[in-house]
């Protein structure tokens, strides 16, 4: 074994994901290429690096690390190379240079003691200064907790995530509790936890890891959409989960109940368990819709008829008769559903019944599960229609900063009607949510499509109130837009109906391009995008067209198609900042997107619409505005003129998204949608899939892939199975019967 110690002169590669480096040190005057496990290492740092000298058949002599020590350096040289590597998160080269012009050898000293004389420096406030001080503390605590979980295989930007979330004491807390890192941390598995645990000779009976077990299979079937599975099946998958006795598995679980975290309800056939959040989320559902759906406004009816003929005449429409009726029962009942396919007149229905309430003097409410919904309905209707969140005000309360819907029973949403569009993507948690800041005497419509797929959160909850027959609901049937319009909506009903779509048909918007092979649809839709489009119809490929996939693996899937399209829409070119995240090159000008709730993130909008807020939400879409590696964050502008700037330790909050899942493209509307058609599992590939790719286009429909596979997807009904328990508690309060325990 040799030891070395040296400066730290250029680092040559590092993988950030999990900290493999390859650099060079300067030795007493030598120069030296290490290779090895050295996460978070900066040039200007010094290494005590012990290792072993390897020949590379290209590279030559290196010395290969399999232990390392960090040093602090010492002269104003290496100081002014450690701070500029970006080490320190708000110091840059030229902040680097100016600070240690003033102090000298003694920078460091004066950041960890006296952070406060860095306001000396021009160009650094006493805030900037106390930033400074704070995130070089903030390094060395991280610095340990890195080496720590490096023994156990998680990777620095996860090590970052867990300091963030534990701070000082965090060694302490996952050495005293492990399945913590599942249980807390974004993107941390119960396995990964469960080796961890393992390692540190964590008791495989543990109650913990037998608690966090069930807590972890409850909650990848809420990840699939469940709010319960049957307690048969949640001890069978757990107990090969963790290997361990279904009788432990029993114990532990009544030890849960006791403690509240899951709630077990008796049905016919089985034994429904959920966490705790999910079957208080179905029983506020359920009761709060039947206290809104039992009242009905008789006086509204008998003058209907005159006023719906006033409003169709000052419109310049005439309501069919199916679309009267859902006008009608919007503004006779407490709670009315409207459903139907695309093309059926929805949004007409909407707009007749605010101008009727808005003569009235009524205030209206509108809102939808995303801000590209709630954009699409504003535009429509051209009524201001806000998101599900905004409309609740979401914020922070209370010594703690607890995250708070500032609307709820004690402050109700101001509005005698709330209508909420594109329900199939509301979930039993937002739905909860909502219903909550609905005072009694509130109407409420919900206006969705059930064919589409359900919502990427848990539960069904559009489906669910329609199959209870609870709540008054109308069914369009009749389109209005027809086949010389839209062959975009002619092909929607007719997959929907099991038929093949009409394909090619000159002038028209509604195309495929047949290729046999995945590489050959990889390599059409990306000239389709980058190319013919924009050449034959004038459309943007970053503003206008969006690939919808129905697979994140795979030739064709999301992972892929990001990488070659990234490569000719947003190439790399100097002088555009990138981020290496993840195994993906982030780049100035890419499209991205959030991938779950984070109700922590501020946003801020600039110009005219100047204003600040907090949450960004699952599907938000926006392009990579800059990348800033001395502030360590990349700046995200989203469709709506939000302003979003993330830590690098978040990351994994946001993915490239040229190409997206159609799941994930729910509630939005592209002028162009390009879909790649290609074999995959029947449980994936199904006609709600497909019918719910087609309905995102507003222009153009492009099909690249097999006419096969396209008839067997149409062909294929199948619906995935979905653990709700909504229906039946809304049919059971409906009946006037008890709830289950």
């Amino acid at each position: 074994m040799v030891t070395l110690e040296g400066t730290v002169e250029e680092i040559i590669f590092c993988n950030e994901v999990n900290g493999y480096t390859v650099c060079e040190i300067r030795c007493e005057g030598n120069a030296v290429t290490a290779v090895g496990y050295m996460p978070f290492i900066c040039v200007g740092e010094v290494l005590k690096v012990t290792g072993k000298w390897v020949d590379h058949p290209d590279y030559g002599q290196q010395l290969k690390v399999e232990n390392y020590e960090k040093a602090l350096p010492q002269t104003a040289d290496a100081i002014e190379k450690y701070l500029s590597s970006g080490v320190i998160k708000g110091i840059g080269p030229a902040t680097a240079a100016k600070i240690v012009a003033r102090f000298g050898p003694d920078t460091l000293n004066i950041m960890q003691f006296k952070p406060e004389m860095l306001a000396e420096v021009k160009g650094i406030s006493l805030d900037k200064a106390f930033k400074i001080g704070q995130a070089y503390a903030e390094q060395s605590g991280l610095r340990t907790v890195i080496l720590f979980f490096q023994e156990y295989g998680i990777s620095p930007t996860y090590s970052m995530k867990i300091y963030k979330a534990f701070g000082e004491n965090t060694i302490q807390e996952i050495k005293a509790n492990p399945y913590r890192l599942s249980d807390e941390i974004f993107g941390i598995g119960f396995k990964t936890a469960d080796r961890i645990a393992r390692a540190m000779g964590i008791d495989p009976m543990s109650k913990y890891r037998i608690s966090s077990g069930i807590r972890y299979v409850l909650s990848q079937a809420a990840a699939n959409g469940h709010t319960f599975i049957p307690d048969e099946q949640l001890k069978k998958y757990t107990s090969e989960l963790l290997e361990v006795d279904v009788r432990d598995i029993t114990d532990a679980l009544v030890s849960l109940m006791l403690d509240k975290a899951v709630y077990v309800e008796k049905r016919e056939d089985f034994n429904a368990v959920y966490l705790s959040a999910f079957y208080h989320a179905e029983v506020g559902v359920c009761s709060k819709l039947a206290e809104l759906s039992a009242m009905r406004i008789e006086e509204e009816e008998s003058a209907l008829p005159d006023r719906l003929d006033e409003v169709q005449r000052e419109a310049g429409i005439v309501l069919a008769p199916d679309q009267k009726t859902a006008v009608r029962e919007a503004l006779v009942n407490g709670v009315t559903v409207i459903t139907g396919g695309p093309g059926t007149g929805k949004t007409t229905i909407i707009k007749s019944i605010i101008m009727l309430l808005h003569r009235e003097g009524c205030e209206v409410a509108l809102a939808a599960p995303t801000g590209r919904a709630a954009k699409r309905m504003t535009e429509a209707t051209g009524y201001e229609a806000k998101t599900i969140h905004r409309l609740l005000e979401i914020g922070f309360a209370g010594q703690d900063d607890q995250l708070v819907f500032s609307r709820s029973e004690s402050s109700p949403i101001d509005a005698d009607v709330v209508i909420i569009d594109e329900m199939s993507m509301v979930d039993v948690l937002l739905m909860n949510h909502l219903l909550k800041a609905i005072a009694p005497g509130t109407r409420l419509v919900l206006v969705g499509d059930t064919d589409q797929l359900p919502s990427v959160g848990p539960g069904n909850v559009l489906k669910d109130i329609i199959k209870s027959g609870a709540v008054k609901t109308v069914r369009l049937t009749e389109v209005f837009r027809q086949e010389e319009e839209s062959m975009i909506i002619l092909n929607a009903h007719r997959i929907n109906r099991g038929e093949y779509p009409v394909l090619n048909r000159k002038d028209k918007d509604f195309f495929l391009v047949p290729r046999r092979s995945g590489e050959d649809i990889v390599k059409t839709v990306v000239e389709l995008c980058c190319r013919r489009l924009p050449a034959t119809y004038g459309y943007d490929p970053i503003k206008h067209i969006q690939v919808l996939t129905p697979a994140r693996k795979g030739t064709a899937g999301v992972l892929n198609l990001n990488a070659e399209l990234q490569k000719v829409l947003n190439p790399r070119q100097e002088g555009k900042c990138e981020r290496v995240f993840h195994g993906f090159t982030f780049r100035e000008g890419d499209r991205v997107m959030q991938v779950k709730n984070n109700y922590n993130l501020k946003w801020e909008k600039t110009g005219s619409k100047r204003g600040e807020g907090m949450g960004v939400f699952n599907g938000d879409t926006g392009i990579i505005r800059k990348i800033d590696d001395e502030e360590q964050r990349v700046e995200v502008l989203f469709e709506d003129d939000r302003v979003v700037r993330y830590d690098y330790s978040i990351l994994d909050e946001i993915e490239p998204a040229f190409a997206i899942t159609v799941h994930k493209s729910q509630g939005s509307e592209f002028p162009v949608a390009v879909l790649p058609i290609f074999p995959g599992p029947r449980i994936l590939m199904t006609r709600n899939l497909l019918y719910t790719a087609v309905t995102r286009a507003r222009d153009l429909v492009v099909l690249v892939g097999s006419e096969n596979v396209l008839a067997e997807m149409i062909s294929n009904e199948r619906e995935t199975l979905r653990y709700s328990g909504l229906a039946d508690k809304l049919k059971r309060i409906t009946a006037g019967l008890p709830e289950r325990l």
